[in-house]
C-alpha cells in the first residue's frame, strides 16, 4: 500500500489550492475508477482531495434553453432525471449501459468523464505501457489487442477511451466546465479527449490541477429523437467493442436535414463522426445512404491483428441505429 494524505475540500477553491501543494496529488470522487488503479499500484497519488462534498450535485435549466449537470451528479441520478431522460435521451441510455447498479450509484459526472482506459496491459505494472511508463513500449499492438483502437492510433499507444457518457456528450456538442489555478475556462467535449501521438500518457486537455465542474447540454431539439447503442461481448459490465450515439432529422421528403454521430470503443477518446454527419446531410435518410456515410468515416481505420472485425461492425451498428431512428420520426 502506498501512504497518501487525505483531505476533504469544502468549496471549490479550498480543493484547487489544497491540490496544488502536491503535484502527484489527485481529485476524489465516486473513486469507482481512481480507488481500483490505486490498488493495482497503476495510481500513486500522494494526495487525495475529496471533492464529493462540493456544491456541484445539481442539474439544473440555463437561461439558452439548455441543462447545467453539476460534475457531482451521480451517474445512476443522471439516468434518472426526467428532463434528461425527456430531451436526450441517448444520454440517459449512455449511462444505463455503463458499468453496474452499484457503480453508476457512486461515480459522477466528472469522473466518468477521466477514466482511464482498460487496457489490459496499463492495468498490468509487470508488462511495459507507455500511457504508465513513457518509451517502455505498446504491447497492445502485437499483442492481445481485440478492445483496441482502429482510429487515431498511434505507434505508441493503441489503447481506447471506455466511458459511454463521453460518447454521448461528445455527440451532444456538450460544454464542459473546468476551474483551475487559472481560472475557469470552457471546453468543448469534442475537445476535452486527445489522440495519443507522442505523449500518451496524457489523456485529455486539462492542465494540472484543473477542476471539472459542470458539463452544459446545449438545447438541441433533435436529441429528444436519438439514440446510444452498444455492442459489447456480454449484456451488462462489460465495455464497448462499438458504441453508437446518434440523433437524426429529417424533412417531410425523407432526407436528412441534420445528424450527430459519435462513436465509442474505436479510438483514443470518443470518436465525433464529423466525415459520417457531412456526407448525410442532404442525402436521403436510406440505409445506402448511411452506409456511404460511416464508410467513409472509417476510410482512414487502422485495425490490428485482433480487431479487424470492428470496422464491419461499425458500419453495421451505425446504419442499424440511424435506420431505427428513421422509423421513429417517420409519419
Amino acid at each position: 500500500m502506498n501512504p497518501f494524505r487525505y483531505e476533504r475540500a469544502a468549496d471549490v477553491g479550498t480543493a484547487i489550492a489544497t491540490l496544488r501543494q502536491s503535484p502527484a496529488g489527485m481529485f476524489l470522487g465516486g473513486g469507482t475508477n481512481l480507488v481500483d488503479l490505486m490498488k493495482l499500484g497503476v495510481a500513486t497519488p500522494d494526495l487525495l482531495v475529496d471533492v464529493n462534498h462540493l456544491p456541484l450535485h445539481r442539474v439544473e435549466p440555463l437561461a439558452d434553453g439548455g441543462l447545467r449537470v453539476g460534475a457531482g451528479v451521480r451517474n445512476a441520478d443522471l439516468a434518472a432525471d426526467p428532463t434528461v431522460r425527456a430531451r436526450y435521451p441517448m444520454l440517459a441510455e449512455a449511462l444505463l449501459s455503463g458499468a453496474s447498479g452499484q457503480l453508476r450509484n457512486l461515480a459522477t459526472t466528472g469522473g466518468n468523464l477521466l477514466q482511464r482506459t482498460r487496457c489490459v496491459y496499463f492495468q498490468d505494472v509487470t508488462t511495459p505501457c507507455n500511457k504508465r511508463e513513457p518509451g517502455s513500449g505498446c504491447p497492445a499492438i502485437d499483442g492481445y489487442n481485440r478492445y483496441m483502437a482502429i482510429l487515431g492510433a498511434s505507434g505508441q499507444c493503441v489503447a481506447t477511451h471506455p466511458s459511454d457518457m463521453a460518447v454521448a456528450l461528445v455527440a451532444l456538442d456538450a460544454v464542459v466546465r473546468v476551474t483551475g489555478p487559472g481560472g475557469e475556462r470552457a471546453i468543448p467535449a469534442t475537445e476535452l479527449h486527445r489522440l495519443p501521438g507522442e505523449e500518451p500518457w496524457r489523456d485529455t486537455v486539462l492542465e494540472p490541477g484543473e477542476l471539472i465542474t459542470a458539463v452544459d447540454l446545449p438545447e438541441l431539439p433533435m436529441a429528444r429523437r436519438s439514440h446510444y447503442r452498444k455492442v459489447r461481448d456480454r449484456a451488462s459490465y462489460a465495455f464497448a467493442l462499438v458504441s453508437v450515439a446518434a440523433a437524426l432529422e429529417q424533412a417531410e421528403d425523407g432526407t436528412v436535414t441534420d445528424v450527430r454521430l459519435a462513436l465509442g470503443g474505436v479510438a483514443h477518446r470518443p470518436w465525433r463522426a464529423w466525415r459520417a454527419e457531412e456526407t448525410l446531410r442532404g442525402a436521403p435518410a436510406t440505409d445506402e445512404s448511411f452506409r456511404t456515410a460511416v464508410e467513409a468515416e472509417l476510410a482512414d481505420a487502422r485495425p490490428l491483428s485482433g480487431n479487424a472485425f470492428k470496422v464491419r461492425l461499425a458500419v453495421n451498428t451505425v446504419v442499424s441505429t440511424l435506420r431505427g431512428l428513421t422509423r421513429r420520426v417517420a409519419p
